[in-house]
């Protein structure tokens, strides 16, 4: 049986093995997916066995997707934008090889199973870490007009702006730090902080949401996260949370170990009628 797995640490909260289960059984391939256990000083190691024992695949997900692209020989464009990997393979020949899925997920949850139009959209990225680079070259690729990245530290989001920048977009981006985040309607406001899971949001401009306003949060919960709660009380017009982000990336990775597409639309309506 093929064999598939995702690494993390702590890994037993993971939705990915139930996920990848689903595509496997909806599309009619026959493979395993488990839960890795990491451990902050062997990580390298246990990737490398992973795949010496026959593994064909591994998600990883936090702390390692730095240390994951790091460990790869070859990265695709939006692995090197991002500076991590959140998905691992091996060529033909055994060349460990990384990708990082997340930024295209979310651009096919908004724009699939949303049904947001992002063309012509002016987005505005609260945090400037690895969650918010795990997104951005999807976003400028998918035809919006401006990006803005607000961080508590400048420098952090202007050294992001000043890598995009770099890339083949026409794009504006700028950088902000939180008390300088413009007063404006943006059509797109994303949360890349940890708040979903921490709670500590910072004070933001009541004016950064209206009617036409999609706030979305990368994490998910039981309930609406804190960021979902105060764009909602802002007048926000729709507020989703990253459940959708979560099965779109997992069915990118599993196109790219397995050349099909699986239908991750009805794995997500299954997840949320589950109450996730």
């Amino acid at each position: 049986m093929d064999r598939y797995g995702v690494i993390g640490h702590p890994i037993r909260h993971s939705r990915s093995p139930d996920i990848h289960r689903h595509f496997a059984l909806l599309t009619g391939q026959h493979l395993s997916y488990e839960r890795i256990e990491g451990t902050l000083d062997g990580f390298e190691s246990e990737v490398v066995r992973f795949f010496a024992a026959g593994g064909l695949g591994l998600n990883v997900t936090l702390p390692f997707k730095e240390r994951a692209f790091a460990l790869a020989a070859l990265h695709s464009p939006r692995a090197r934008v991002a500076h991590a990997a959140n998905t691992l393979g091996v060529t033909p020949e055994g060349t460990l090889w990384a990708d990082n899925t997340d930024g295209e997920g979310l651009v096919r949850d908004m724009t699939l199973n949303l049904g947001v139009t992002l063309e012509g959209s002016r987005v505005l990225i609260l945090g400037a870490g690895g969650a918010a680079r795990g997104i951005v070259q999807p976003l400028l690729e998918a035809g919006i007009v401006q990006l803005d990245i607000a961080n508590r530290t400048l420098v952090r989001a202007q050294t992001l702006v000043r890598e995009l920048e770099s890339l083949p977009s026409a794009v504006s981006c700028r950088a902000f730090s939180w008390p300088d985040i413009p007063a404006q309607a943006y059509e797109v406001v994303i949360n890349a902080t940890s708040t979903a899971v921490a709670g500590d949001l910072p004070t933001l401009p009541a004016a950064l949401f209206d009617p036409r306003t999609l706030a979305y949060d990368l994490g998910y919960g039981k309930g609406p996260t804190p960021f979902l709660k105060l764009a909602g009380q802002a007048g926000a017009g729709r507020t989703e949370d990253g459940l959708g982000m979560l099965v779109e990336q997992a069915a990118e990775s599993f196109y790219l170990w397995r050349g099909i597409h699986p239908p991750s639309a009805e794995v997500l309506r299954a997840l949320r009628a589950a109450g996730h």
